[in-house]
């Protein structure tokens, strides 16, 4: 069974809002202060005789904003955890500075960068990042409308392929 030009249109159509909706939250949420991974998220629509392939791809770091990371003393409902390492302190230094966060001692006087950058990782091990869901939702919702006509043509379980799809990591922006 061919492709259908309806089919295509509907699956490019969902992976555009699945897109546009997650940029979308992660300004909603306050979570891109670099625009890197917001200008990252894309899709890959890969159509053949009889059958597609469907592909979003974000910065490998948005798998975790999106489902979370559990700490080594707060756990969230995710696959990922803290057990052994800290998250890198020295790759907050940029994102310390774009949010402008520059507290100050009991004296007044400015906490030196490095040590923030400890504290900040620490607390991060300890307490995880929680989940943002700010790919996930917009995949769901969009997944509830999306034509019965990919289900006709394949007959198939789409919903199905889907899921497993969503369970798979987001495959890194090369």
């Amino acid at each position: 069974m061919l492709i259908t030009k309806e089919t295509q249109n509907a699956l490019n159509k969902f992976a555009r809002e699945v897109v546009m909706q997650s940029r979308k939250n992660l300004n909603d949420l306050d979570k891109n202060t670099s625009c890197k991974l917001d200008k990252s998220i894309d899709f890959n629509l890969n159509i053949s005789k009889n059958s597609f392939g469907l592909d979003f791809e974000m910065e490998d770091y948005g798998q975790f904003q999106d489902k979370g990371v559990s700490g080594f003393i707060k756990k969230y409902d995710t696959p990922f955890t803290y057990r052994d390492n800290r998250p890198p302190p020295n790759k907050l230094d940029s994102w310390i500075v774009r949010r402008g966060i520059a507290p100050r001692d009991k004296n007044g006087k400015f906490i030196s960068r490095k040590s923030l950058q400890f504290l900040i990782s620490r607390k991060i091990f300890f307490y995880g990042i929680k989940p943002s869901l700010f790919f996930t939702k917009p995949f769901e919702k969009e997944f509830k409308k999306l034509p019965n006509t990919v289900v006709e043509a394949f007959g198939l379980d789409v919903e199905k392929f889907f899921k497993n799809t969503l369970e798979k990591p987001v495959k890194p922006k090369k």
